[in-house]
């Protein structure tokens, strides 16, 4: 990391939220402010712990984000800093490569449109295939037409935020876990957070909340809105026999009637095979089983006009996500439309995790990141995928964002 003398006066600085992102900002914080203190807050005993530690494991290569926006430009320059980052580090970082895979005329047309944005964003390697070339990548595939990213990756990102909290450390910065803080309260000059133990001081916070980042937020003083809205994505596992029907990554071609993905297959770092995830609305933020209902997060977004704003938007959607919900064989199918000998495979349940989805007050998904700045505070309102692939990226517009005057 570059060490530039910064724009402002900063001695003691504070990050929220021990996610890959913030744990990223702390790293890149203590190695621009020669001399100052950085201390991270996360309110769970370790890093990672929430979406970070549940996610697919996918460094996304940048198909499909619109040219000349953050996520294009942070998404490139993340996949570079994280590559080096894991051979400096010794993690493991797999190219394992990626088909999005057309089915219909329909979808051939649109994914050339997003080849186009592929390539626009300088995303390496990317090539169109015919019916008959699918099959030279991936051999058990099917369909009509498919985009192949032979250069995107697979790792661990809990690993990694571990290596980035070691950075940290070692350059003197302070982890607390166990710290939830409950406010951010903006001083004549400096910010103090506010955790269950009392109230520290500090010149700039930067908030990187995650699921819990309206909130915060709004303690500053900045609008609810965007709100989050919990949706979960289940996984389930291949069993062993089934695990080598796939070498690396097939997704379906997004569809603009959806507004989320649907299911597809994705290899893990350890060597597991999932499919999934749906998305279906969460009963908490931080609910990672049916038995977990948290009443204020359910009233939450009961009581938002956006909500159902949405729901009424995407009905079809709701019945598609709801039928892999309750259906295995339901979910299952949605595979085989890409890998047909999927056909009687052993499927285990896998992870859940829980998307932090940024809505606005008509209902409308926010899809882009949104990083805000109020006097001493950067909020990180949004941080979608490709958030993590991203996160180092992220981190060096963030602190720079940060240290203007």
């Amino acid at each position: 990391m570059t060490n530039p003398a910064p724009t402002r006066s900063i001695k003691r600085c504070a990050v929220v939220g021990g996610g890959i992102i913030g744990v990223a900002v702390a790293r890149e914080l203590a190695g621009r402010l020669d001399g100052a203190q950085v201390t991270l807050y996360e309110k769970e005993d370790r890093l990672a712990g929430h979406q970070t530690g549940h996610n697919s494991g996918v460094v996304h290569a940048g198909l499909y984000y619109e040219p000349g926006g953050l996520k294009a430009a942070l998404c490139r320059r993340g996949v570079g800093l994280l590559q080096e980052f894991c051979a400096t580090k010794g993690l493991p970082y797999d190219a394992c490569g990626k088909l999005v895979i057309a089915q219909t005329p329909e979808e051939s047309r649109r994914l050339e449109n997003i080849f186009g944005r592929a390539t626009a964003n300088g995303v390496p390697g990317a090539r169109m295939l015919d019916a008959g070339q699918i099959s030279e990548v991936e051999p058990n595939a099917v369909g009509l037409s498919a985009l192949h990213s032979p250069e995107t990756a697979i790792v661990d990102y809990a690993a990694i935020t571990n290596a980035l909290a070691d950075d940290v450390r070692a350059a003197g910065g302070r982890i607390r876990l166990g710290q939830e803080v409950t406010s951010l309260e903006q001083q004549g000059s400096g910010v103090v957070v506010h955790t269950r133990d009392g109230g520290e001081h500090h010149d700039l916070v930067v908030a990187c909340a995650g699921l819990q980042s309206d909130r915060l937020a709004a303690s500053t003083g900045e609008p609810m809105n965007p709100r989050i809205v919990p949706f979960f994505g289940q996984y389930f596992l291949l069993g062993k026999e089934a695990r080598q029907k796939v070498n690396g990554l097939i997704y379906p071609v997004p569809d603009p009637k959806h507004p989320f993905l649907g299911v597809h297959l994705t290899k893990r770092i350890d060597g597991e095979m999932m499919l999934g995830p749906n998305a279906f609305i969460s009963f908490g933020r931080e609910s990672y089983s049916w038995k977990d209902v948290n009443v204020r997060d359910v009233l939450d977004y009961t009581l938002f006009p956006g909500f159902w704003n949405f729901a009424r938007q995407n009905v079809p959607s709701a019945v598609r996500e709801f039928q892999t919900v309750v259906s295995k064989r339901k979910f299952i199918r949605e595979a085989m439309r890409f890998v047909p000998s999927l056909e009687g495979a052993t499927v285990l349940p896998g992870t859940r995790g829980v998307r932090a989805q940024a809505m606005n007050g008509d209902g409308s998904l926010v899809d882009d990141f949104v990083i805000s700045r109020r006097r001493d505070t950067v909020l990180v309102r949004n941080a979608p995928s490709p958030g993590a692939t991203s996160s180092m990226a992220i981190a060096e517009y963030i602190v720079k964002k940060a240290l203007e005057p």
